[in-house]
């Protein structure tokens, strides 16, 4: 049986991948600064992207894209300015994506969506 950290570990290596395939830089993972934490941050084109990853082994609590409040949205986007603010030549195009992974109960990934711009 996985617990929530190793599972959080597994969906966003399988994000990373999923990005990559789909054009995005990765830059950095796990950012963490007094404002929060940002799984992914990328680079899609001219755009930085700060990636939120969810993932779910059953519907019981709702579906991993259901997951992301409109706080867990400020948290990032406060995080995401700070490290902006620390990298001032990445580009000026900012958005929120988020990568978001449901499993089956048996541990087969079922489907992994890319949701872009979720905060506008």
């Amino acid at each position: 049986m996985l617990n929530t950290h190793k599972l959080g570990e597994i969906g966003e290596n399988l994000a990373i991948k999923f990005l990559e395939k789909n054009g995005y830089k990765i830059l950095e993972r796990n950012f963490r600064s007094k404002f929060g934490e940002i799984d992914i941050i990328a680079q899609d084109k001219n755009t930085l992207v700060f990636v939120e990853v969810k993932t779910r082994l059953n519907n019981k609590f709702g579906l991993a894209e259901e997951a992301i409040t409109p706080w867990k949205i400020e948290k990032i986007i406060k995080a995401g300015e700070y490290y902006k603010l620390l990298h001032p030549k990445l580009p000026e195009s900012l958005r929120i994506d988020a990568v978001c992974l449901n499993f089956s109960p048996f541990g087969n990934l079922e489907k992994i969506e890319i949701f872009k711009n979720i905060s506008g």
